[in-house]
C-alpha cells in the first residue's frame, strides 16, 4: 500500500439552495478543492461521489458541471457515513497504486425534509411498541438511559447545545449564528425528551470536496502535504440488545480506542474536538465514549466549562450554569468541543458531511492559527445495521511552511460517523484562502499564536430532525 496525501479541499456553506441542484453544489466544491491543490479535472483520474438520495449518477452529474474527462466514477452511499465512506473509497484507489490523484465529493440537497429513521425489520422492531426507531426518539432514549444510570439533568444535555450556539457566532459557514441561552433552549418545543427544538441538528444543503494523490505526486503541488497513515473498517460487534434496541456507544468507543492507538496519542492530548452533535444528548454520551471524561461524568464535564472556547463558562452564562456544576469535578481533559457550532448550528446534509468534516481538518492543519487548540470532527455515531467504522489516521506538516512539526490525523467512521484525531505542535503559517472565520477565533483564544495539538473528531449518527427556524 502507497502512502496517500490530502492536498486540496473545499467546502461551501451548508444552508439552502433551492435555485439550485446539487450537482451544482457539488460541483462548486470541486472546482474549489481543485483550485485549493492547483490543479485542474485534466489531472483527475477518478471521481468517488457520496450523495445518500440522489446516489445513482451522482458523480456523472458532476462531471457534467467540472468536465467530461472519461474517468471512472464510483457512486456511494452508506447512510450518514457516505461521505467518509467515498473519501475512504478513493483512499484506497491510491493507496492500491490503480490511480495517482483522485477526488472524492459529498454532496446533499435535503430542503427542508428532516430524515428520522425507518422500522427496521418486522420481525425485531419495536416501533410503536416499546420506544422508537425514529432519530429523536433513539437519541432522546439514549439521553434518558444514561440519566437513569448516573443522574444526567436535562439542563445538563442543554448546555451542549447552549455552548454550541454560542461558538457557532464565530463560524460564518455555520448554518444558524445564533445565541441560545439556556432558558431558551430548555422552553423549546419538546421534540423527544430530554431534547428540545434548539437541541436537535438542522437539515438542508451542502457539499464538500478532497483531492487525494500519491505522496510522491503531492509533493509537485505542495512541501507539506497532510498524509493519511491508516484506514480501518469494522461496523457493530454482537451484543444482545442489537437488534431491537439501538447502541449508539460501543461501536465508537470501539473506534475511538483503535483511533487511539492508531494514532499514538490519548484523550488526553487532545485540546479540540469537533464531534458530531446531531442531538445535545449525543455530545454528552460522546464525551464518555471517546474519553474525555470519565463514565457516567459527561454533564459534569460539560458543566466544568472544559469543553466550552477558553476551558471556562462565558460570565454571561455562568449564574445559569451554576446550578448545575459539580464543584468537586476535576476534568480529565480541556479538550474544546465543537469549537465550530457543531451540527446544532451547522446543520447535517447527510452526504455532504463525512467529506466536509476532512476539509474541516485540512482547514485547520494547513493555515490556521490557534492557542493550544487541537481540533476535531466527530460526524454521527449512528446504530443503523449495515453501516461500518473506519479509520484515517493521518500525519505530515500543515501546508505551506517547511519544518513545521508532526501532524497525526485519524479520522473514525462508524456506522454513520467518524473520528478524526490529528496532533502537532508549534504555529503554523499560511494565510487561509477561503475562510475566515478563524481569525475572529484567534481574537477569542488570544494573541499567543501557537498550535500545540490539533485534532478532529467525526463521529456520525444517523438521520437529523427538520428544524424550519432557529430560535
Amino acid at each position: 500500500m502507497r502512502e496517500v496525501a490530502v492536498v486540496g479541499v473545499s467546502m461551501i456553506k451548508f444552508g439552502r439552495y433551492p435555485d439550485r441542484d446539487v450537482s451544482q453544489l457539488a460541483a462548486q466544491a470541486g472546482y474549489e478543492a481543485l483550485s485549493d491543490a492547483g490543479m485542474t479535472m485534466k489531472n483527475i483520474e477518478s471521481l468517488y461521489s457520496g450523495n445518500l438520495y440522489q446516489t445513482s449518477g451522482s458523480g456523472q452529474r458532476i462531471l457534467q458541471q467540472l468536465g467530461q474527462t472519461g474517468i471512472p466514477v464510483v457512486n456511494v452511499a452508506n447512510a450518514c457515513a457516505t461521505g467518509s465512506t467515498a473519501f475512504r473509497e478513493a483512499y484506497f484507489a491510491v493507496a492500491s497504486g490503480a490511480y495517482d490523484v483522485v477526488m472524492a465529493v459529498g454532496s446533499e440537497q435535503m430542503g427542508k425534509q428532516g430524515l428520522l429513521g425507518s422500522r427496521g425489520d418486522p420481525a425485531t422492531s419495536l416501533e410503536g411498541r416499546v420506544g422508537s426507531y425514529m432519530m429523536p426518539a433513539v437519541f432522546g432514549m439514549a439521553g434518558m438511559e444514561h440519566s437513569r444510570a448516573y443522574g444526567t439533568k436535562q439542563e445538563h444535555f442543554a448546555l451542549a447545545s447552549v455552548k454550541n450556539h454560542f461558538h457557532s457566532t464565530q463560524n460564518p459557514l455555520a448554518q444558524y449564528q445564533k445565541e441560545s441561552p439556556l432558558d431558551e433552549v430548555l422552553n423549546g418545543r419538546v421534540i423527544a425528551y430530554p431534547n428540545t427544538l434548539l437541541m436537535c441538528c438542522p437539515t438542508g444543503d451542502g457539499a464538500a470536496a478532497a483531492i487525494l494523490c500519491s505522496m510522491d505526486k503531492a509533493r509537485q503541488f505542495t512541501t507539506q502535504p497532510i498524509k493519511i497513515a491508516a484506514s480501518v473498517l469494522t461496523s457493530d460487534p454482537w451484543t444482545d440488545r442489537d437488534l431491537t434496541l439501538p447502541d449508539i456507544n460501543t461501536l465508537t468507543r470501539n473506534a475511538a480506542k483503535i483511533a487511539y492507538e492508531q494514532a499514538g496519542i490519548g484523550p488526553e492530548d487532545l485540546s479540540q474536538v469537533e464531534l458530531h452533535d446531531c442531538f445535545a444528548t449525543a455530545e454528552l454520551l460522546h464525551y464518555e465514549n471517546l474519553g474525555l471524561c470519565e463514565e457516567g461524568m459527561a454533564g459534569a464535564h460539560v458543566a466544568s466549562g472544559a469543553p466550552w472556547i477558553g476551558n471556562k463558562i462565558p460570565a454571561k452564562y455562568a449564574e445559569d450554569v451554576a446550578p448545575f456544576q459539580d464543584k468537586t469535578y476535576k476534568p480529565k481533559t480541556t479538550a474544546v468541543v465543537n469549537a465550530s457550532g457543531g451540527l446544532l448550528s451547522k446543520g447535517h446534509p447527510l452526504g455532504a458531511t463525512g467529506v466536509a468534516n476532512i476539509a474541516e481538518i485540512v482547514f485547520h492543519l494547513g493555515q490556521r492559527e490557534f492557542l493550544e487548540f487541537t481540533f476535531a470532527q466527530a460526524d454521527r455515531s449512528h446504530w443503523r445495521d449495515g453501516s461500518a467504522l473506519q479509520i484515517h489516521p493521518v500525519s505530515g506538516h500543515p501546508r505551506g511552511r517547511q519544518g513545521a512539526p508532526t501532524v497525526r490525523f485519524a479520522r473514525v467512521r462508524g456506522r454513520c460517523g467518524a473520528l478524526l484525531l490529528l496532533e502537532f505542535g508549534e504555529r503554523f503559517g499560511d494565510h487561509f484562502r477561503h475562510r475566515q472565520r478563524f481569525d475572529d477565533v484567534h481574537q477569542i483564544v488570544g494573541t499567543r499564536r501557537v498550535l500545540r495539538r490539533v485534532a478532529r473528531v467525526e463521529i456520525g449518527v444517523g438521520d437529523d430532525l427538520q428544524r424550519d427556524q432557529h430560535g
